[in-house]
């Protein structure tokens, strides 16, 4: 999804198959888009290249009383942009709890941070989990927070843990990276990447204002079975391949 020059004679084999190429599934937009610039004038679909499980990934009770909880989940490196969301953090942590849910090369980095800021024993780092665990992780969760920064040679491609986060009833916040704004489209927040001051009031909103989390926890996960369930996922592209195959 972001668009590159190759040499030859690599540009020649992106041309030639560009050229004997039927039908293209993109698994967004963006992707679609890099294909066309490049000189693809064949039929495309446009849909995400898996769903969330609607059935594992469910809104579940929280205990009573218990803090919010703000959460990432994933690999924990620069792109990710977990630095930025834990000095965002700071200034609420008497209010909440983050929940750092992951590994990866920054952690060393994230662990310092907090204990400059003087919120260490306010950030989690729970570690790897288990793919079973996820799910009852993520719905633990109040709002999930997903902080992504575009690189040279990266920027998010779809953002799979926002879609399990909305399918759990969890708030979802997310920077302007790649394809994060069209995933989360009306059923969330969405952050100037890089901004830490914009991303800080995103959550400040949701802990001030606990009907619009509810609404964008309700927003959300309808917006996940309307769109990312795996059923219609899979209906998508059977669909395409009957297209493809027809001609």
């Amino acid at each position: 999804n972001l668009y590159r020059q190759y040499p030859p004679p690599f540009a020649w084999m992106e041309q030639y198959n560009y050229r004997h190429t039927r039908y293209v599934l993109a698994a967004n937009a963006d992707a679609a888009g890099v294909l066309r610039r490049k000189g693809y004038a064949g039929p495309a679909a446009v849909f995400p290249q898996f769903g969330v499980d609607t059935e594992l990934f469910v809104p579940r009770p929280h205990p009573a009383g218990a803090p919010l909880r703000i959460g990432y989940v994933g690999r924990l490196r620069p792109e990710k942009g977990v630095e930025l969301l834990v000095r965002a953090f700071a200034p609420m942590a008497s209010r909440a709890e983050l929940i750092i849910l992951g590994r990866g090369p920054t952690e060393p980095e994230l662990r310092a941070l907090a204990q400059r800021l003087n919120i260490a024993g306010r950030v989690h780092f729970m570690g790897g989990l288990e793919s079973g665990q996820v799910a009852t992780s993520m719905a633990s969760l109040d709002i999930l927070v997903l902080p992504s920064l575009t690189q040279s040679n990266w920027t998010e491609q779809f953002g799979r843990v926002l879609v399990e986060a909305m399918a759990c009833a969890v708030a979802v916040v997310g920077s302007s990276a790649g394809e994060i704004p069209h995933v989360i489209a009306d059923a969330g927040l969405i952050f100037p990447e890089g901004d830490v001051a914009a991303l800080r009031g995103c959550l400040e909103r949701l802990l001030d204002d606990p009907t619009l989390r509810a609404e964008l926890a309700r927003t959300g996960r309808a917006h996940a079975l309307a769109h990312y369930a795996q059923d219609l996922i899979a209906a998508q592209t059977y669909a395409a391949w009957q297209a493809m195959l027809a001609g």
